[in-house]
């Protein structure tokens, strides 16, 4: 039996005889700032702890209330069942596209009957510029706060967290697999537009585009991650065009210090988000306010560096 005290810095240890436990470190997250957290930890045990897999990552993370929890992150493998989509995947992608489309139909049979068309299509414009300003501040968000257990979220958290280990998964990722947590966000979110609103086409052309964007924002974003020569030409037009997410923009928010060029539709918005400090100013607002620390103030070790795909698949 063995116990062992750490409080501020300091160790003391009582070891009987015949027996050497060891002592692992705790992995922290990526930092941008050094904010020094001391921690006082009472710790008892009578078996030496076991080591995790080989396949899996412990990962120190700040929770929503600024502590730290660990989590563990689980190498994708190669035809890994996470990433296949289901049934159920796919009918709420379809829900999703169904609202969608109601939506842009019902914008276009009214501007129509209304003979109008400029303002539709004004609409549907800052309808595509306000998603990418919405996926920034979303990715931002489950970038930097709360875990696994976090309602409603914990399992995009903890989606994008292990993304940041291994990019390239989310281009192994089925349709469906990928869109099925937003489509089922934007079923529940336009479905009543689409059976209160009437005779209103600008506020459909608003919606359908917005969260057509919105569904399809992770999509666009497996396609920042594809290479060149894998993606239809008509993608690869998108993103040299700026209309889409261009690889070589979002290729920058995988590359220390991982806190910018977080929208992903178009990424028009990341020029202005980044120069303004737009993101620093909300976490020192969130820090001061609630004593929350995101993840962007950790620096980057070993464990939030990118493996790349042909080191284990």
């Amino acid at each position: 039996m063995w116990s062992f005290l750490v409080l501020h810095n300091t160790t003391r240890m009582a070891i009987l005889p015949h027996h050497n436990p060891t002592l692992r470190p705790l992995y922290h997250s990526r930092m941008s700032h050094r904010i020094l957290l001391q921690t006082s930890i009472y710790c008892s045990t009578t078996t030496t702890p076991a080591k995790p897999r080989g396949d899996q990552i412990m990962v120190n993370q700040p929770s929503a209330l600024g502590q730290n929890v660990a989590t563990v992150s689980t190498r994708p493998v190669l035809n890994d069942p996470t990433l296949q989509s289901t049934w159920t995947h796919r009918v709420w992608v379809a829900s999703g596209c169904t609202t969608v489309l109601i939506s842009l139909a019902k914008s276009i049979t009214t501007a129509i009957d209304s003979h109008i068309l400029i303002e539709p299509i004004l609409a549907g414009f800052i309808g595509y510029v306000l998603a990418d300003l919405g996926s920034g501040i979303y990715h931002w968000g489950i970038d930097n706060y709360g875990d696994s257990r976090t309602p409603f979220f914990g399992n995009q958290i903890e989606a994008f967290q292990g993304h940041h280990k291994w990019p390239w998964t989310i281009t192994r990722r089925q349709f469906a697999n990928n869109l099925h947590a937003l489509a089922r966000a934007v079923t529940f979110t336009v479905l009543p537009f689409d059976l209160i609103c009437n005779d209103n086409a600008v506020l459909f052309g608003f919606v359908g585009v917005c969260s057509g964007c919105i569904m399809f924002s992770q999509q666009f974003h497996a396609w920042a991650h594809s290479t060149k020569s894998k993606l239809p030409a008509a993608v690869v037009a998108l993103q040299d065009a700026g209309i889409l997410v261009s690889r070589s923009q979002h290729a920058a928010h995988h590359r220390p210090p991982y806190n910018n060029n977080y929208c992903i539709v178009s990424g028009v918005w990341n020029e202005f988000l980044d120069n303004s400090k737009f993101f620093e100013a909300l976490e020192m607002l969130f820090f001061f306010k609630l004593g929350v620390r995101p993840r962007s103030w950790t620096e980057p070790n070993s464990e939030w560096t990118e493996e790349t795909e042909s080191a284990h698949l």
